[in-house]
């Protein structure tokens, strides 16, 4: 029982007619769920203008604006005062922010922008958000400047047609980069925070893309239906909610969410390798992007404007996802039967394939189980191709796997996992049989299918109805038709939902993850080849023919795939449009007057080389270093180091007057022991308390931040249990590297990296307490 799991009289021609439609389709799939929309003119008086949008953005997103700097006030000012003469009545929130991650507390002084324009006769509150501060690395014209100049469009839009039944808030909030710091100050001591309302929250993770529905509150329904129903080219699915809902990351609705605001979170995420640098610019923004941001606001706000809001709760969520273009909703009370109706009709398959004789239950079992192979060969080929890349080009190892240009990388990942895929069913062929094989195969998505629906509902669809159709297009291909071409348009007919879903599911990951985590987008691709097996096999000779296929199809995979790293190296070089990163940072230790560059560069690029010799750390203050670092001798600058003075001290709480004599904005503490409390007291604001746990990794145990450090300081309280004697670092930050001492200007190829530390004077100072 070995034997294929359709005939046709003619192999070649079928199949490759087959799997060319399929590849049309991917191509259509792909092109169609991967752009924005058309820029609208200014002149379109009723509609989202990107045009008018750019306006608002080349005010305020020409230059950095982390928290606290003139730019970030100078922002504030503008988009301020352009609401206020729409009708808006603007307030600023002035309070102290908190975030806390392992081993790390982080405060920071926020000016939160809440314009609101009453309702007619509101039944509740819309509330779009974005922050408008942005890295100090770069000046954010994506992230999240952008959403910013959008929500000034949609604000003045509605003004100008009268408001809605609603009321509407625009929520600007700031300190969003140093650990959603607005949000959370916003949820903690705004009023409005305490009535609740449906959140709408835009963020950038790129310089273009479609503005992806990425994240929904917990009993999505329906604002998912209206979503689909409200906005012309809807975007997104909820594959998306349960990865993201899986992952550490954050955004300010995150904080929204956990309060009890219900809502909807949108991002375009391509061209990532700009995200957080100089790149993100009003030049490298794709005004398609843009608009479909826009324009997604605008009506999703009309729509819940006129709505009945307290109507729009519900008690279960939706799957959602586009298909040909058409967006498919349904209850997630339907994903327990479509899961198992996919594994159902897989074994099905395989009972009809045992009676036709065309493979045996026990070889199509050995064929499921022999599955893992290829998914695991190709996850490990795509992590082993991005170590051979940054062993190849340094510069990669700063770009946490998000290049410029991937293309031919990512080329090479659906080669290897190709490579993985044809080894395994060529060599086996022969011995379990295509029909088993084929069945097998398709067992790995239909269990995810059935794994997802209790892990994760909303992705399940990608696997259970992929495999549903494919096993249903095998079926009615088994079927007694008298039509030599019947198998052949069945079984390609099956597989069509496939060639719509996962390719874009695959495309998602690339641009989510990148290439750090090839192994992730190379699995993906393994299990859309699983699927494709059946159509395939239509151009393959009868198993017991002895075919060269066996060993040339698989290396002909592997050398395509070096090929395209080869074209990946090439191609993607670094030049001023393209840049590579490199961190560089001076640092003045106070208690000794020596003077460092210091790097956390993987290796030194041509540029930050000059001011390195080596990765001694001893002229550091204690507690500075944080992993390996490359350092140099820099010449020493006369500045004062940052003074602590203590207040109090109760056993093992000390509470410490912390300042900077030379007016840093941002100071960060390093403590040799662990913190499990810390609080921050600010002259005119409410205390802010945080609960810590864990330690910090590769640096002392515990971290404290302040940013937009007031001149006259602030009372940091610790907890450090079962320690009466500590030593803390302190170190005072300023963003103006280019003051420093023997400073030369990068090459026009060469940015700043996006790590924090970077591209700052740090004057340190270590104290005993």
């Amino acid at each position: 029982m070995i034997e294929k799991l359709t005939e046709t009289p003619y192999r070649v021609l079928p199949g490759a007619a087959s799997l060319l439609v399929l590849m049309i389709a991917v191509a259509v799939t792909v092109m169609a769920e991967g752009r924005g929309q058309q820029p609208l003119p200014a002149s379109m008086a009723d509609s989202f203008s990107a045009e008018r949008a750019m306006t608002h953005l080349g005010r305020f997103a020409t230059e950095p604006r982390p928290l606290g700097s003139p730019a970030s006030n100078r922002a504030h000012v503008y988009f301020t005062d352009q609401l206020r003469s729409a009708g808006f009545s603007v307030a600023t929130q002035h309070a102290v922010g908190t975030w806390s991650s392992t081993g790390l507390a982080t405060f920071g002084r926020v000016d939160n922008v809440v314009a609101t324009l009453p309702g007619r006769d509101s039944t509740g509150t819309v509330v779009l958000v974005a922050h408008y501060d942005s890295a100090a690395s770069g000046p954010g014209a994506s992230d999240d400047g952008a959403a910013v100049a959008a929500m000034v469009e949609v604000g003045q839009l509605i003004s100008e047609h009268g408001g809605l039944r609603n009321d509407l808030v625009l929520l600007f909030t700031d300190g969003e980069e140093d650990g959603l710091l607005g949000a959370e100050a916003f949820a903690r001591e705004h009023p409005l925070a305490t009535t609740g309302g449906v959140v709408l929250n835009w963020e950038a993770r790129g310089v273009s893309g479609p503005s992806l529905m990425f994240e929904t509150s917990n009993h999505n329904a329906a604002l998912v239906s209206l979503f689909a129903d409200t906005v012309p080219h809807p975007q997104g699915d909820s594959s998306m909610v349960e990865i993201y809902r899986a992952l550490p990351n954050n955004t300010d609705f995150t904080v929204l969410s956990k309060v009890g605001f219900t809502g909807l979170n949108f991002a375009y995420i391509e061209g990532s390798s700009y995200y957080h640098t100089a790149g993100d610019s009003i030049a490298n923004l794709d005004r398609r992007s843009l608009q479909h941001h826009g324009e997604n606001m605008l009506h999703l706000t009309r729509a819940l404007g006129e709505a009945d809001l307290p109507a729009l709760e519900s008690d279960h969520d939706a799957t959602y996802f586009r298909l040909f273009g058409v967006m498919i909703t349904y209850s997630n009370v339907l994903v327990w039967p479509i899961a198992l109706l996919s594994l159902s009709m897989v074994a099905a398959l395989a009972v009809i394939a045992r009676r036709r004789r065309l493979a045996s239950i026990p070889r199509t079992v050995l064929a499921a189980v022999s599955a893992v192979l290829p998914l695991a060969i190709s996850i490990l080929l795509g992590q082993l191709m991005w170590s051979a890349l940054v062993w190849l080009r340094p510069g990669y190892g700063l770009m946490g796997g998000l290049l410029h240009r991937p293309l031919a990388y990512q080329g090479a990942i659906v080669a290897l996992a190709g490579t993985a895929l044809l080894g395994w069913y060529l060599l086996l062929r022969r011995r379990l049989g295509p029909a088993a094989l084929a069945i097998g195969g398709l067992a790995w998505p239909a269990a995810l299918g059935v794994v997802c629906a209790a892990l994760a509902p909303g992705a399940s669809f990608l696997f259970a109805l992929p495999a549903l159709f494919a096993a249903l297009g095998a079926l009615l291909a088994l079927l007694p038709v008298r039509w030599g071409v019947w198998p052949v348009m069945a079984l390609t007919l099956g597989t069509l939902v496939s060639a719509a879903l996962l390719p874009t599911f695959v495309r998602n990951v690339f641009n989510g993850v990148g290439l750090a985590f090839g192994g992730a987008g190379a699995a993906c691709v393994t299990l859309f080849g699983l699927l494709l097996l059946p159509v395939a096999e239509l151009m393959l000779p009868a198993p017991a023919t002895r075919s060269h296929a066996t060993i040339a199809t698989p290396v002909t995979a592997a050398v395509l795939a070096l090929t395209m790293v080869g074209t990946g190296l090439i191609v993607d070089r670094f030049d001023p449009e393209h840049p590579q990163r490199s961190h560089l940072a001076y640092v003045l230790n106070a208690d000794t007057g020596e003077a460092s560059w210091v790097s956390g560069e993987p290796e030194p690029t041509e540029w930050s080389r000059k001011y390195l010799a080596g990765t001694d750390v001893s002229r550091l203050s204690p507690g500075y270093a944080r992993g390996t670092l490359w350092t140099g001798p820099a010449e020493p600058m006369a500045l004062d180091g940052p003074s602590i003075t203590v207040r109090s001290r109760d056993g093992d709480t000390v509470t410490m007057h912390v300042a900077s004599p030379r007016a840093a904005t941002s100071l960060v503490l390093r403590v040799d022991h662990g913190i499990d409390q810390a609080a921050a007291t600010v002259v005119g604001m409410t205390p802010a308390t945080l609960a810590v746990s864990g330690v910090r990794a590769k640096t002392w145990p515990g971290e404290v931040r302040f940013r937009d450090l007031p001149p006259e300081g602030v009372d940091i309280t610790l907890r450090t249990p079962g320690a009466t004697r500590i030593r803390v670092t302190a170190i005072d930050e300023t963003h103006n590297l280019a003051d420093a001492p023997g400073f030369r200007p990068r090459p026009g190829n060469t940015v700043a990296s996006t790590r924090e530390d970077g591209d700052l004077i740090a004057v340190t100072r270590t104290y005993e307490l």
